[in-house]
């Protein structure tokens, strides 16, 4: 028995399936499906030099490994690797032959510096560590039992303040889209991400195949969106959080809390029975407002580093 390391077919579903296989058995707090993994695969920007690998052995996929450069971050030469195997295929080789090949790309396309996301168990750090690299931020996954938790009821919504769905915006999203790229310079993490591309944006997250727009809601304030709570489900009853934030002139009055609890009463009635979230370590706002919904952490992965050169 062979593991082999090479490129996704993105037009081949046993190869796209097979990559969100291992992500849902090894990263289950995060939604892939055979549809999202080729979508990124086609419609990742040029400069990403986005190459998707997968480990094979004997003809099925056991390891996978997302490789870019961060093309969108206002500092150059930043490279990013997640590697995930099996949970039961491990101890194969698959994970060291998809890190090397993953650097081996990264460096030949100009990164000096590597990150990736590791989860926060001792045999993967451990791997991570052998390989040079350096532990650095933590974030959490937190998830919510929607067929059972009892959601807070929804409060009367603010005076001059209207709720819309992304559907709404189906005509002209470039609202959401400048909504969005503000409240990503504020996200906390250590890579800076600038959204400046209009059609970009729209090829790669608002034509995303996760992207649920009637249950991603909008506070709108004055005629524009000013917070909103970004929702991706897979098709059955798993749900997951891409995004909350507000505008800076109208934070402090609970909006991106309102959105969230809105869009999570929408999910319960959609039938979605799970939601997930994520929350750097250091989010202490957007942690309180998690857990006043009824989020509870189930899992924790830690930013590893190495300079190249």
């Amino acid at each position: 028995m062979t593991v082999i390391v090479r490129d996704l077919r993105p037009d081949v579903p046993a190869d796209t399936e097979g990559f969100a296989q291992v992500r849902r058995l090894a990263l289950p707090y995060i939604l892939f499906t055979s549809e999202s993994v080729r979508h990124n695969a086609v419609h990742l920007p040029a400069e990403a030099r986005y190459r998707p690998l997968v480990a094979e052995e004997d003809g099925e996929v056991i390891g996978t490994a997302q490789v870019h450069l961060a093309h969108d971050s206002t500092e150059p030469g930043q490279g990013l690797l997640n590697i995930y195997v099996r949970p039961d295929r491990t101890g194969r080789g698959a994970g060291g032959l998809l890190l090397r090949a993953a650097e081996e790309h990264l460096a030949a396309q100009g990164a000096t510096r590597l990150l990736s996301w590791v989860l926060d168990e001792p045999a993967n750090r451990a791997f991570a560590e052998r390989h040079g690299y350096r532990g650095s931020r933590s974030a959490h996954f937190l998830r919510l039992d929607l067929a059972r938790a009892a959601l807070p009821p929804l409060p009367d919504t603010p005076p001059g303040v209207e709720l819309r769905t992304a559907a709404d915006f189906a005509g002209d999203p470039r609202p959401l889209f400048e909504l969005d790229a503000e409240t990503m310079q504020d996200e906390p993490g250590d890579v800076d991400f600038a959204y400046t591309d209009y059609e970009a944006w729209l090829e790669q997250y608002w034509r995303h195949p996760l992207l649920d727009r009637d249950l991603t809601v909008a506070a709108c304030a004055g005629g524009r969106p000013v917070a909103f709570s970004v929702a991706y489900t897979d098709g059955g009853t798993r749900y997951s959080t891409a995004m909350t934030g507000t505008a800076r002139d109208h934070r402090g009055r609970g909006l991106a809390k309102l959105a969230k609890l809105h869009s999570l009463h929408r999910a319960r009635a959609a039938g979605v029975t799970e939601a997930f979230t994520g929350n750097d370590a250091g989010n202490d706002p957007m942690i309180a407002i998690n857990m006043w919904l009824g989020y509870e952490t189930c899992a924790t992965e830690v930013r590893y580093v190495r300079e190249l050169g």
